[in-house]
């Protein structure tokens, strides 16, 4: 009797990494609600913020929307995984894009806000989720630039 693997090395990777950001930016919202720090190194603050919007305060209180709009990303990533680069930064780099995704997703549907925590004068403040998502999308460009 021939046996199927569940995840080849590849997918499991790609789940590994993917859960990892949510385990880790869940953890770190989780603390900052408790504890509520306010650290303020003059360039960088920690302080608990709540988020009703997406990325750079826009969409504010379209938390139900947003919310919806990520479980829809979420499901196109996992849906479509096998058409994904078998590159392993492109892999890498969808894989902090799902556990982003998730990790803020999560928190919108959940406590109907996302946690924000990390603010540096210069930038919005933002979150784990956040900042995987944004260097997802920065070596997606640079990746899908180089192929061109």
């Amino acid at each position: 009797m021939v046996s199927k693997r569940f995840l080849n090395k590849q997918e499991f990777i790609f789940a590994i990494i993917a859960l990892s950001v949510v385990i880790f930016d869940q953890l770190t919202k989780f603390l900052v609600r408790l504890f509520q720090p306010v650290w303020d190194l003059k360039i960088l603050t920690i302080q608990f913020i709540q988020n009703t919007g997406a990325g750079f305060g826009i969409l504010q209180g379209k938390v139900f929307w947003l919310g919806l709009l990520s479980l829809i990303v979420a499901g196109i990533i996992i849906y479509n995984y096998k058409h994904i680069s078998k590159e392993k930064w492109m892999q890498y780099a969808f894989a902090l894009f799902l556990g982003g995704t998730i990790g803020n997703m999560i928190d919108r549907l959940l406590i109907g806000y996302v946690t924000d925590f990390v603010y540096f004068s210069f930038w919005p403040a933002f979150n784990v989720a956040d900042a995987c998502l944004s260097i997802a999308v920065v070596v997606i460009i640079i990746l899908t630039l180089r192929k061109k």
